[in-house]
């Protein structure tokens, strides 16, 4: 199949001028990690040419430098704000949701609206939540003559977020509120992805996808914590009730990595796109009880290198979580981070059912 045309990312301001993205003409095969259960695609940022039909201009870094001024503004730390400064990176996330016309969005932390921009322009109709007050009107007023977007001044992870998505689906004329479902598009504040991740994801019946710019480690080049959320590597000390949670609920997806430089400010560490494709409650795993569920695998990582039979004895006795790991062909010794969420799963019901 003949991929579509790329066009290679420009270095922006004030980027080094040496430094050069470059571009995947024929994007790889995403290979699949037995292990982790999770589809990967690794790719060099580049993006969709954007339709010839778009009345608006995309945004860059004087762009987004003018947008802070009118507002006498600067970065807050305090709400993890990096803005983007390359809209080709916003195409990608857009491209990676498969946006259309017609399609329901919900963009968490618009900002100055570089994301909303291309959203937008692919025809989707918006419900943005932004904390900053001050970045909630700029984003309002810019695209107030669209009639696509509205905007609502709330902490995402204080709101209800169910509540707001079905009334905002049940205004939409042309959206049956019971049928369809919207999708989750965000370059994320820094400082709340997890909480975000675990916010959206249990939320199969109103969200299709959740498609995020999310930020990976200080300590090492490598995109360790964005993958951290959608790779399972079993005995790791990166292994953690994160990852059973996002594959309870999802089919996550690696899609690429987005290098610092690409923000204003620049952060101290790099980013990377993920995806994840909800699922819904009949396609959850087979457990008596989601809360149950994971209360047991997250005592089982309090007590990290702690063998199981000990960090879950308040469930049951010793003996009977070494006869249910038996049954699993799994060792008496066995300690949380040698177990797959199937493993887990099938502990859970046998615990439950002594």
């Amino acid at each position: 199949m003949a991929s579509s045309p790329l066009f290679s990312v420009q270095s922006l301001p004030p980027l080094s001028s040496s430094t050069t993205l470059g571009r995947s003409l024929n994007p790889p095969t995403p290979t699949y990690n037995a292990t982790a259960g999770v589809q990967r695609r690794r790719l060099y940022i580049a993006c969709a040419g954007r339709s010839s039909s778009s009345s608006r201009s995309p945004d860059d870094y004087h762009g987004t430098l003018k947008a802070l001024n009118s507002r006498g503004r600067f970065p807050r730390k305090s709400l993890g704000q990096h803005y983007m400064l390359n809209s080709a990176i916003n195409e990608q996330l857009a491209s990676a949701a498969n946006v259309k016309e017609g399609d329901v969005v919900l963009e968490i932390g618009p900002g100055t609206g570089s994301l909303t921009n291309i959203l937008l322009d692919a025809g989707a109709v918006i419900l943005a939540i932004e904390k900053d007050q001050h970045m909630a009107a700029l984003v309002s007023e810019r695209f107030a003559s669209t009639g696509k977007l509205k905007v609502l001044t709330e902490d995402i992870i204080k709101c209800h977020v169910r509540s707001h998505m079905s009334s905002f689906l049940g205004s939409i004329k042309s959206v049956d509120p019971k049928s369809r479902r919207a999708k989750v598009i965000s370059n994320l504040p820094f400082n709340i992805s997890t909480d975000v991740v675990k916010l959206l994801l249990p939320m199969g019946d109103i969200f299709t996808e959740v498609v995020l710019l999310l930020q990976v480690t200080v300590a090492t080049s490598d995109d360790e914590t964005a993958l951290r959320l959608v790779e399972s590597s079993l005995r790791t000390s990166e292994y953690r009730p994160i990852n059973i949670f996002v594959n309870f609920y999802s089919d996550p997806e690696y899609i690429l990595k987005v290098p610092r430089t690409n923000f204003f400010p620049q952060p101290n560490v790099d980013a990377a796109v993920v995806t994840f494709k909800l699922k819904q409650a009949p396609d959850y795993p087979p457990v008596s009880s989601p809360k149950s569920f994971f209360s047991m695998v997250n005592s089982a990582f309090n007590g990290k290198r702690k063998m199981l039979r000990r960090s879950l004895q308040h469930m049951c006795t010793s003996l009977e979580i070494e006869n249910a790991l038996g049954n699993l062909g799994l060792p008496a010794t066995s300690r949380p981070e040698e177990l797959t969420l199937d493993d887990f799963v099938k502990l859970h019901n046998l615990i439950v059912e002594v």
